[in-house]
């Protein structure tokens, strides 16, 4: 035991001055901690679309007992089913509810009202609650009825309809979303670690001493992570179809020409590590400050309607939450850019962002 004083206090003073390490090790199981706590895994304020044929007193009470639920929340009406469904396709709902032309006169005379439930199966998890929330409002409002008029059976019944994933495969879920965590290692982790070895190496500032620009230093060591992520997206296309059978609906160019969007984010991220991180066990910590929220927070783990408001505001800021919305909608729900067009220019607002704050961290580190 000779010495042991001695190393346990260089090794507490070296523990001090390392106050990224301490602060990432005490700060990780915090955040884990508050966020299993704070998030309520009921999906709340799925956006809903009401498609009203009916128009009329027991119609609109109808949307307000859906309303009333919490778990549902009306964010329009549609104009007609094909509109109901676009509402869906586009990702403006997760929920549409037909009510027909003679709702209100079949429960006039007695006779049987049908309500037709459109429910996005891309998220298993809203869906299932969801589909339970409208079968639950459509049950209660018809047993009132039936006690009412001394029925024998309830007069209102709902007829579900699941799209895109009728039955509800785990991996046709999963792994759209599991693309962008796995660009997330290669476009961050990867690319922040270029520059970083060359600073403990030093021979980043010979790099910058010869008559090379610094945006071509930057550019030369992004770019091979580049086509590195991109093949990494080929491969996870290609077992996504061929071993796992999820199918893509949607435009596999579309799919590939928006992430570039989310790849250009991802590696501006790994530049503004580059440019804080004196070391890659630094610029490991780093990244994951970005990792974990970016698989919790993204709606990858956790449906974003189950967020608290500040979280929910927090997620719109990460890359991930909108390539998620990109890559479900073009692979489950076949849909177009004409439908992903408000995450696409979020992913836009955020990548121009992040190019502006790293280059500027960049070039305040190397002058």
């Amino acid at each position: 035991m000779n010495g042991l004083w001695a190393v346990l206090r260089k090794e507490l003073t070296q523990m001090a001055r390392d106050r990224a390490t301490v602060f990432f090790a005490l700060l990780i199981p915090v955040f884990e901690l508050i966020l299993f706590g704070v998030i309520d895994m009921n999906a709340k304020n799925i956006p809903t679309v009401i498609f009203d044929l009916s128009r009329t007193q027991e119609s609109r009470s109808l949307t307000s007992e859906l309303q009333a639920t919490g778990y549902l929340k009306i964010v329009g009406e549609a104009r007609s089913r094909a509109e109901l469904q676009q509402a869906i396709v586009a990702g403006r709902a997760q929920v549409g509810v037909e009510i027909p032309p003679d709702y209100a006169r079949n429960l006039a005379v007695g006779r049987r009202a049908d309500v037709l439930i459109v429910i996005d199966g891309s998220d298993s998890t809203v869906a299932t609650q969801a589909l339970a929330a409208a079968n639950g409002v459509v049950l209660n409002e018809g047993l009132q009825r039936m006690l009412a008029q001394a029925n024998a059976e309830p007069p209102i019944e709902a007829h579900p309809v699941m799209l895109f994933n009728p039955d509800m495969r785990s991996a046709n879920l999963l792994i759209p979303g599991l693309i962008a965590i796995l660009l997330t290692f290669s476009g961050t982790i990867l690319s922040a670690f270029a520059i970083v070895k060359e600073r403990e190496r030093g021979t980043l500032e010979q790099l910058m001493v010869t008559p090379v620009s610094p945006l071509a230093v930057v550019l030369g060591k992004i770019i091979p992570y580049l086509g590195l992520a991109y093949v990494e997206l080929l491969i996870v296309l290609v077992l996504m179809r061929v071993g796992f059978r999820v199918p893509i609906n949607g435009s596999l160019t579309l799919l590939l020409l928006l992430s570039s969007v989310y790849l250009l984010a991802l590696l501006s991220f790994g530049l503004l590590i580059s440019a804080r991180a004196t070391s890659q066990m630094e610029a490991m910590q780093m990244a994951m400050g970005i990792m974990l929220p970016s698989v919790l927070l993204s709606g990858y783990v956790f449906p974003l309607s189950a967020l608290p408001a500040p979280l929910r505001l927090f997620a719109h800021l990460l890359p991930a939450t909108h390539f998620i919305k990109i890559a479900r909608g073009i692979v489950i729900r076949g849909s177009t850019f004409t439908d992903l067009w408000q995450p696409v220019v979020s992913l836009l607002a955020i990548s121009l962002v992040l190019i502006a704050v790293s280059a500027r961290a960049f070039q305040k580190t190397v002058s």
